[in-house]
C-alpha cells in the first residue's frame, strides 16, 4: 500500500511536469510547475539526512555507534483552483519517519503521511487549515527538521511536544504599528497522525498567541534555526500556547505507546526566538500535567508499569554564524518528570558546529552532548549529519 501511494504521487508529478512549464526551479526550492491557465501549481521537493551517532558511557568506556538514514522525505505543495487555497502533502519514508500504531489495540499501519493539509485564505489575514499537520505548539517542534540549528531537537521536545494531529486550525495575523501579532487555535483528534480508528477518548484543543514587537523576521526566520539571513535589525518573537487533550490514550498525548486507561492532559508552552546580525537565541519552557494522576498501571509490588509522561522541561540555545557560514552553537536542556511517574530526570549540555554550504538545503552539522542523569554514570553522545534537500 505504501509503495502504491508513492508510485501514484510520483506519476502525478511526472505527468504534471510534461504538461506544464518549469517556473523558478532552483537548488533547494524543488521542481516548480504552474498550470497554463493558472488553475493550480505544484512544487515537488525531496530531502534526506544521513546520520552517524555514537555514545560512550563513563563507567564502561564502551562505544555504541551506528549509521542511519534519520529522515527521508517527499513534499508536494502549491495552490489548487485559486492562490487563496494552498495545500501541502509531506511523506516520510525512513523507519524513523514511519513508526507504527500499537497492533495489540489497533490495526497496524505505516505512518507514511506526515502532512496532508489544505489552507484556505478566506479573508484578509485569516486562514482555515483542514487536514493533518503540526499543531500550534512549541516553537522547536514547528521548526522544520530541515531547518534546525542542531543535529536534532532537544529533550524538551521529545518528551513534551504535541506533534501532528488531524482536524481543523484557524490562524489570524494582524499588526499594531511595527508589532505583529499572530493567534491560532485548533481542534483535533488527539491521538496523533495517521490514526484510522474511531476517537479513543475526547478531542484535543490548542490555542496559541505570538507577538513580534520589532516586526516580521526575514524569510520566516521566527521558525528557522540560526540567523542565516543576518537580520539587519534586532528581531524578537515571544509565544505562549496551551493544549488540552481530553481523555488522552497515548503516553504523550499525540505520541508514544497506547495505555490501558485514559487521562486528561494539559500542556503549557512558553518560548522566544531572537536574531540579530548572525547571532540567534531560542528558549522554551514546557509543563505537562494530568490532574487525575499520570500513572495508569502498577505491578503487584507497586512498581509503575504504564504512565503518561508529565512534568516540566526547559531548553535554551544560542549560536553565532560567522561570515564563512560556519556556526558555533550551545544548548542546555533540563527535563524534570513528575515523581509519580518514576521516570528519570536528566540534564543535557550540547556543543554544536555546523557548516552551511547552501543554507539549510545543503549542510553538515555535528554536536557533542553530555547527558547527566542522577543515579547513573554520565554519558557522551556525539553526532555527525549531512542534509541534502533539492
Amino acid at each position: 500500500m505504501r509503495g502504491a501511494l508513492i508510485v501514484a504521487l510520483a506519476c502525478l508529478a511526472l505527468n504534471t511536469a510534461e504538461a506544464q512549464t518549469v517556473n523558478k526551479s532552483k537548488f533547494g526550492k524543488g521542481l516548480q510547475f504552474i498550470a497554463a491557465d493558472s488553475s493550480f501549481s505544484l512544487k515537488l521537493g525531496t530531502r534526506f539526512q544521513m546520520l552517524y551517532q555514537g555514545a560512550i558511557n563513563n563507567s564502561t568506556d564502551q562505544l555504541d555507534d551506528r549509521f542511519l538514514i534519520r529522515r527521508a522525505r517527499l513534499k508536494f505543495e502549491g495552490f489548487a483552483y485559486s492562490p487563496k487555497l494552498e495545500y501541502k502533502i509531506e511523506l516520510g519514508l525512513s523507519n524513523s519517519d514511519i513508526g507504527n500504531d500499537d497492533p495489540a489495540r489497533f490495526n497496524n499501519a505505516d505512518n507514511i503521511i506526515l502532512d496532508a493539509v489544505a489552507m484556505w485564505n478566506f479573508a484578509p489575514n485569516w486562514e482555515l487549515w483542514v487536514g493533518q499537520t503540526k499543531l500550534p505548539g512549541n516553537r522547536e517542534r514547528i521548526i522544520s527538521s530541515q531547518k534546525m540549528q542542531f543535529v536534532d531537537r532537544s529533550l524538551l521536545n521529545s518528551r513534551f511536544n504535541i506533534d501532528r494531529d488531524a482536524g481543523l486550525q484557524l490562524h489570524h495575523t494582524h499588526t499594531m504599528g511595527t508589532t505583529v501579532v499572530r493567534e491560532s487555535g485548533s481542534i483535533s483528534m488527539g491521538e496523533g497522525r495517521d490514526i484510522t480508528v474511531n476517537n479513543a477518548g475526547g478531542y484535543d484543543y490548542t490555542a496559541k498567541i505570538e507577538v513580534m514587537p520589532f516586526g516580521e523576521f526575514e524569510g520566516g526566520g521566527a521558525y528557522v534555526g540560526s540567523d542565516l539571513v543576518r537580520e539587519e535589525t534586532p528581531k524578537l518573537a515571544i509565544a505562549a500556547a496551551y493544549n488540552f487533550n481530553d481523555n488522552a490514550s497515548r503516553e504523550g498525548g499525540q505520541l508514544g505507546d497506547f495505555l490501558v486507561d485514559e487521562r486528561d492532559l494539559r500542556t503549557l508552552f512558553v518560548d522566544y526566538m531572537f536574531k540579530y546580525r548572525g547571532f540567534s537565541s531560542m528558549a522554551e519552557y514546557a509543563n505537562k500535567t494530568a490532574p487525575a494522576g499520570p500513572v495508569v498501571l502498577r505491578s503487584d509490588d507497586g512498581a509503575v508499569e504504564e504512565t503518561f509522561v508529565t512534568g516540566n522541561a526547559f531548553n535554551i540555545q544560542a549560536g553565532y554564524l560567522f561570515p564563512s557560514n560556519w556556526e558555533v552553537a550551545g544548548r542546555y536542556t533540563t527535563y524534570n518528570p513528575d515523581k509519580a511517574t518514576n521516570l528519570r530526570s536528566q540534564e543535557q549540555y550540547t556543543l554544536g558546529l555546523s557548516k552551511y554550504i547552501s543554507g539549510h538545503s545543503l549542510k553538515v552539522q555535528s554536536d557533542v552532548t553530555l547527558q547527566d542523569q542522577p543515579g547513573r554514570e554520565n554519558a557522551y553522545l556525539f553526532r555527525l549529519q549531512m542534509e541534502v534537500a533539492l
